[in-house]
């Protein structure tokens, strides 16, 4: 991903431009859940990984980095979890397609095929994105303090959680008690 263009204080028709070392051997991936329950105040739950860029070592979240995170949200709320699934393909592998019918406590849906519109995670990578604008990080492990930073300052706003949920256009809905 590309990150965004931000306004600069340099001089109109001078681009500033940033000297940086070779490439790194790291990569950073982050996995988050919006957490919403009517009456209840919105949360974020996520979880960074960081990789080496080994020959054959993977560069993303396996299928159980996701159940791993999945385990930590339903001890986290403490009851039942409805997730939405978008169509990452390590979101349809097998493994975890059996370990949701393992559990009752859990319950999936997935999303039509292409639909980042529906998800409100992606407003949260959308806003994270924006404060880390125009950022060149000195080391990895900067990039992961900012990360770690951005994505807490987030938690700790759930007005902002709601707004990611109200940017999608969907809504929460009480279920009918039998």
């Amino acid at each position: 991903m590309t990150p965004p263009r931000a306004r600069t204080w340099g001089r109109r028709g001078h681009t500033p431009v940033i000297r940086v070392r070779g490439r790194s051997r790291r990569r950073t991936s982050v996995a988050a859940l919006c957490c919403y329950k009517p009456g209840e105040a919105s949360r974020l739950i996520y979880r960074p990984h960081g990789h080496l860029l080994l020959k054959g070592a993977r560069k993303s979240f396996s299928w159980k980095d996701y159940r791993d995170l999945l385990v930590r949200a339903h001890i986290q709320l403490g009851g039942p979890i409805v997730v939405v699934w978008d169509n990452l393909n390590t979101h349809l592998t097998a493994g975890l397609k059996r370990y949701e019918a393992e559990h009752d406590w859990l319950t999936t849906i997935r999303l039509p095929p292409y639909a980042p519109d529906l998800n409100p995670v992606e407003v949260i990578w959308s806003l994270l994105r924006r404060a880390m604008a125009n950022t060149a990080f000195d080391t990895p492990d900067d990039l992961d303090r900012v990360l770690r930073r951005e994505l807490r300052r987030s938690q700790l706003r759930p007005h902002l959680i709601d707004g990611c949920l109200t940017a999608t256009g969907l809504t929460l809905t009480q279920p009918n008690p039998p």
